[in-house]
């Protein structure tokens, strides 16, 4: 993995191919496009910019944890937060909103009714302090 996240101007994405799992604790309909990544989970060093894309009636089952900060901007769509295990219930957003959290705190469920793309940066801090927004 690289030490530093690659410098990019502009490129083109292509929003229909390339799409992957985010990982085992993902359910389907969930799918994740990374524009850039120097993240290490296991020194928790590092950041990751990607899309996440959740499908129309897709849901979680259980809150996420983890050990970075996260910021996600709801670009499209819309996002249900703390739904039950049969995806009812939960908070609705509507894009444009913004979430920040700080490591460990525990956030969704998850689902959409008409499917949504987020814009997620995590990180790992590296001062102690964290990031100052502007």
């Amino acid at each position: 993995m690289s030490s530093t996240k690659p410098h990019l101007e502009f490129v083109g994405v292509d929003m229909q191919a390339g799409w992957t799992s985010p990982g085992a604790n993902y359910p389907p309909g969930f799918s994740q496009k990374v524009l850039a990544s120097d993240i290490d989970e296991t020194a928790k060093r590092g950041s990751r910019t990607r899309l996440l894309k959740i499908e129309p009636g897709a849901y979680s089952t259980a809150p996420f944890v983890h050990d970075h900060w996260e910021e996600v901007f709801l670009v499209q769509g819309d996002l249900v937060v703390g739904n039950d295990a049969q995806g009812k219930g939960g908070q609705s957003s509507q894009a444009f909103t913004y979430a920040c959290r700080p490591p460990g705190v525990r956030h969704g469920p998850f689902s959409s009714k008409s499917g949504c793309l987020l814009y997620e940066i995590h990180y790992y801090e590296t001062s102690g302090k964290p990031r100052q927004g502007g």
